[in-house]
């Protein structure tokens, strides 16, 4: 299956970090340059590239089927998790220093992907989404960041408010930041609060290593100030 992507930042050294961006369903990856070039100014060492849905709908999964939306996503996670992957592979940044930043069905897919394989990033921005099913189990290896509008009638505020508690209650690192008077989209507030978390935010896995006598690593997506 062919993912075609755009390369919004490119640094002249070599790439401390990945940012993979995904767009909404129907949509391109150019949709998703402007936020990406936020990211760039942001983390100036990073690689930063949309990635697009399959043709011809541009969809990441079927909106509808016989099958129930977990599963409809589930047949399409394969695809999807070799693409970031490859593009680990090819920018030879490691899955700690990557993160994952979806608007909607794009959000959909990256929180589906870490709730699979969660040594796939070290950090994930969902704006808009939710999952497809609450997940059962979750690992600090991820660091989750909900973004959500609290006026989204496209995907209401109950999603990410539910996966917020869902994944505290079962061990995961989550936050959820809330914008005020925000529909179903990107705005510059939901975007400094997207910078400032993975800025600022210290990741959990960080305090679980201190405790066990470990040293975190220094290449995850973090610019602490």
């Amino acid at each position: 299956m062919k993912y075609d992507h755009v390369v919004v930042h490119s640094p002249s050294l070599p790439a401390t970090q990945l940012f993979l961006l995904f767009h909404a369903a129907g949509d391109k990856p150019v949709a998703m340059a402007q936020i990406g070039t936020e990211f760039a100014k942001a983390f100036p060492r990073a690689q930063v590239v949309s990635i697009g849905a399959p043709e011809p709908d541009s969809h990441w999964y079927p909106a509808s089927g016989s099958e129930d939306e977990q599963a409809r996503v589930a047949a399409v996670l394969p695809g999807f998790i070799d693409a970031v992957r490859q593009h680990q592979q090819q920018n030879g940044v490691r899955a700690e220093a990557t993160a994952l930043i979806g608007f909607a069905q794009g959000s959909t897919m990256i929180l589906e992907a870490v709730a699979q394989r969660p040594d796939l990033a070290g950090r994930v921005v969902a704006f808009s989404g939710r999952y497809a099913a609450l997940p059962q189990k979750a690992s600090t290896r991820t660091t989750i960041h909900l973004i959500h509008g609290d006026n989204d009638v496209t995907v209401p505020l109950t999603h990410a408010v539910d996966a917020q508690e869902r994944l505290t209650a079962i061990g995961g690192d989550v936050t959820l930041d809330i914008v005020d008077d925000l529909t179903h989209a990107v705005d510059d507030r939901a975007m400094q609060m997207a910078l400032e978390r993975l800025q600022f935010t210290v990741p959990r896995r960080y305090f679980d290593e201190a405790l066990g006598g470990g040293r975190p690593g220094d290449d995850d997506v973090i610019a602490l100030m």
